[in-house]
């Protein structure tokens, strides 16, 4: 959502600079019909460019790199997640065995009894998959706030455009008012 959001405002920032270079025209066809002296200057001034508005450092609009990997890595670790999160995976008993195996080979880590052992596993187990989980949500965070402070930026640039603009507008409409 984020990512259409900041192709919208990037779109928008395109239209508004497409009409500063149109209100930018429509001043120089003003000065033109005001009176011949504003004519002969419009003559012998350049044109503006007529091919594309002026960007006015403002890059073609790319999501944040960070929430890209950030989006690519919990996709990848969706899968994971759902074969080992309890409410979305089927219940067997085959993981209480794979659990006493692994539990066997490190014993050294873990108490004697063997009931005790297989649940400090589990526990083990449990906590790997709750950091795994935190750590994606954090990579999300992290890539979302990166995200959000770049469109944050993006809206204080539009919002100076706009305003100038609206500026322009008024005195152009004076001006065509007066004429």
């Amino acid at each position: 959502e984020l990512v259409r959001q900041g192709e919208a405002l990037k779109r928008t920032e395109q239209m508004v600079d497409k009409m500063d270079q149109d209100l930018k025209t429509s001043q120089r066809h003003i000065n033109s019909i005001k009176s011949v002296w504003g004519g002969l200057v419009n003559y012998f001034k350049a044109k503006p460019p007529e091919s594309k508005p002026e960007q006015n450092g403002a890059p073609e609009y790319y999501a944040n790199s960070r929430l890209k990997e950030a989006m690519m890595s919990s996709k990848e670790q969706e899968s994971k997640y759902q074969e080992s999160h309890p409410n979305l995976r089927k219940l067997d008993n085959s993981g209480l065995l794979t659990l006493y195996l692994v539990s066997s080979v490190q014993r050294d880590a873990y108490p004697k009894n063997q009931q005790l052992r297989a649940y400090h596993q589990k526990i083990d187990t449990n906590l790997d998959e709750m950091s795994s989980g935190l750590s994606r949500l954090k990579s999300l965070a992290l890539g979302l706030q990166t995200e959000i402070e770049e469109q944050d930026d993006m809206l204080d640039r539009l919002t100076k455009k706009v305003e100038t603009l609206d500026v322009n507008i008024k005195n152009t409409d004076r001006k065509v008012r007066q004429l």
